[in-house]
């Protein structure tokens, strides 16, 4: 055995045991850092090649960082609402920069908050995400990073409106009656409807006559209908059942659906019973409208699937992007940059973008992060171990040496 090649196996010893100790001592000190990923130690045996049966030649030992990038960490729970985690398989998708040409980056790492240009991000990495409509369909060509200022102001035009009512078949032919109801332009603007109910000359016959109820508001363009009923009082025809207004606000003009009932002997809408009264009137009006009034943003949070949903002051919430996972076929060949940040490789392939929980992707969970993968409890085993090997490589250091003294003693 040569003392050269002991003392050099136990310099690689020391410089292996090192190595160790330091990706011991970043796991431990990222034990609360959200999406970490613990690094194991792998030691690998160095052979010589003029070792034999009657002569050994001592090698030494070498070490590599294996990252277990794959492992799932717990789910734990925030007050933040932009916060968001994956259960599964993924990555979120990050850029540093907002503008074009900036570099991708995936992450674990869900701590994203509003800045002040409304981007969400962590620590100037930006997540993206697919711009999506108020239904929560992807509507954009491709990711962009999550601006919550996209849709400061909420509002939307009625466009359809379901009447229902009994009208008083005791009352006189000319007889009037006054309803009212709501509806909103497309600047979200409410405006309330009058709508003035005539009894025809004509047996089972009303007119309808629908107006804003200050004049000022706007013009309507198609706003009277005849209503026939039969003799059991049920609905039988409508002349027409288009609403169109024309505003003075510089909203676009409104085209709304009426719907008065189901036509042909429906009792859902519009009935011509009687009142029972002395006095006979309108009963049981109803008017239900979609459209939405004006509202201005008051709150972002990440809800179920990766929505990134919007909350407004007129109790609206609406979907504005949804939150990308992207997929890798060797997540542990990705490379790590700082701030829980990694970059695809040859090794790692290129990335697949799913939505959340779709073809093998992991589900994003809004008001959550991901806690770190270290277990302090089994790095510390790992520390005395290496601390362990470690003296034991030294001691070899000093006998060497030892043994050198005793052969140049030898010699004088």
């Amino acid at each position: 055995m040569s003392l050269s090649g002991a003392l050099s196996s136990a310099i690689s010893a020391l410089n292996a045991q090192s190595s160790s100790l330091a990706m011991i001592s970043d796991n431990i000190s990222n034990a609360d850092t959200t999406g970490y990923k613990t690094t194991s130690g792998m030691f690998e045996q160095l052979v010589t090649a003029s070792s034999s049966s009657k002569a050994y030649s001592s090698g030494g030992v070498s070490v590599s960082g294996r990252s277990n990038i794959t492992q799932q960490g717990l789910l734990a729970t925030t007050t933040n609402a932009t916060d968001v985690a994956i259960q599964g398989s993924g990555f979120f998708v990050a850029t540093n920069s907002t503008s074009a040409g900036g570099e991708t980056f995936y992450t674990r790492n869900g701590a994203f908050t509003t800045d002040n240009a409304g981007y969400l991000e962590n620590n100037g990495y930006y997540i993206e995400g697919w711009r999506t409509d108020a239904s929560g369909n992807v509507v954009g060509n491709g990711l962009e990073s999550i601006n919550t200022k996209v849709a400061l102001t909420n509002g939307g035009a009625t466009t359809k409106t379901s009447l229902a009512a009994n009208l008083p078949a005791d009352a006189a032919s000319g007889d009037t009656f006054s309803s009212s109801m709501t509806v909103y332009d497309s600047l979200g603007q409410s405006h309330t409807l009058n709508v003035t109910w005539t009894k025809s000359a004509t047996a089972n016959e009303w007119t309808a006559d629908v107006a804003p109820a200050t004049a000022s508001d706007g013009t309507v363009t198609s706003g009277t209908y005849t209503i026939d009923f039969n003799s059991d009082g049920s609905l039988s025809t409508v002349s027409s059942t288009n609403l169109g207004i024309t505003w003075n606000n510089g909203a676009a003009a409104s085209s709304i659906a009426l719907s008065f009932g189901t036509t042909g002997g429906g009792t859902d809408g519009l009935t011509q019973l009687s009142s029972g009264s002395t006095t006979p009137s309108v009963s049981n009006f109803s008017a239900n409208s979609d459209g939405i009034s004006f509202g201005t943003l008051s709150s972002i949070s990440v809800g179920k699937n990766g929505l990134v949903e919007a909350t407004y002051s007129n109790g609206q919430t609406v979907p504005i992007y949804k939150i990308a996972v992207a997929t890798f076929s060797d997540p542990n060949g990705l490379v790590a940059h700082s701030s829980g940040m990694y970059t695809s490789t040859a090794t790692s392939g290129n990335a697949t973008l799913q939505a959340s929980g779709e073809n093998g992707a992991g589900t994003i969970y809004g008001s959550e992060l991901e806690s770190s993968t270290t277990d302090t409890t089994g790095q510390f085993s790992n520390m005395i171990s290496a601390q362990q090997a470690y003296s034991a490589a030294s001691q070899v250091v000093s006998a060497v040496n030892k043994m050198y003294d005793t052969l140049i003693s030898s010699m004088r």
